[in-house]
């Protein structure tokens, strides 16, 4: 069952070194349409207007209580949990910076091209859309094997370290951080929690898929 998964799967354009700058074209296709699948559903999330990401809601949370912009504290939250990677024994690769790039381009392209639906039921719809397809996208990416994003980087780190599934590692992230954000006075919707209880399980979903589809 996908919610038992604990690895990430291996394929034949899985890069065996997470540190190749210089991978095959194959390797480098799935990493590239995994992150934009990623960040096409993070944008969907924020079209849908039915709440953010819990790190976005963080980064709200957090900007309200001091003098800087949640671009700015979104960027400084990135750069501590990329810190909290030390300890945990990860290390960046390509995957990390095109993460950053693909995501933040795709977010923009579905906030200027993709209208907002106009009833609740629509927003709703859109949002398990979103979740769904961030986990599919996050499975493929991380199945590339070229170096996770900041978060995926701490989730990966913390499952190795408490040798949990990655649905119940992903979860408790997710859900820590939404909480956190809700308490100094972010804006939690229900897309908000959509995201934070379903992305553990959409992307133990994504990974089990591609396990399923590329080693079978």
């Amino acid at each position: 069952m996908f919610l038992s998964i604990k690895k990430i799967p291996k394929t034949n354009w899985s890069s065996k070194n997470p540190f190749n700058f210089k991978p095959k074209i194959s390797t480098f296709f799935f990493l590239c349409f995994g992150l934009m699948l990623f960040g096409l559903g993070e944008g969907l999330l924020i079209v849908s207007l039915s709440g953010a990401s819990p790190w976005s809601v963080l980064a709200q949370g957090i900007s309200l209580n001091v003098n800087y912009s949640i671009g700015v504290i979104t960027f400084l939250i990135s750069v501590v949990v990329l810190i909290m990677w030390i300890p945990l024994k990860q290390k960046p690769g390509m995957g990390t910076i095109l993460n950053a790039l693909i995501i933040a381009g795709m977010i923009d392209l579905c906030i200027n091209f993709v209208p907002s639906p106009e009833n609740f039921i629509s927003q709703i719809s859109l949002a398990i859309v979103a979740v769904l397809t961030v986990g599919l996208g996050g499975g493929i990416y991380l199945v590339a094997n070229l170096g996770p994003g900041a978060r995926d980087g701490l989730m990966i780190g913390l499952q190795k370290v408490t040798n949990l599934p990655i649905a119940s590692v992903r979860a408790f992230i997710e859900i820590s951080v939404v909480s956190v954000g809700w308490y100094l006075g972010g804006t939690v919707g229900v897309g908000t929690l959509l995201f934070a209880f379903g992305i553990g399980p959409c992307v133990a979903l994504g990974l089990y898929l591609v396990d399923k589809i590329f080693n079978n």
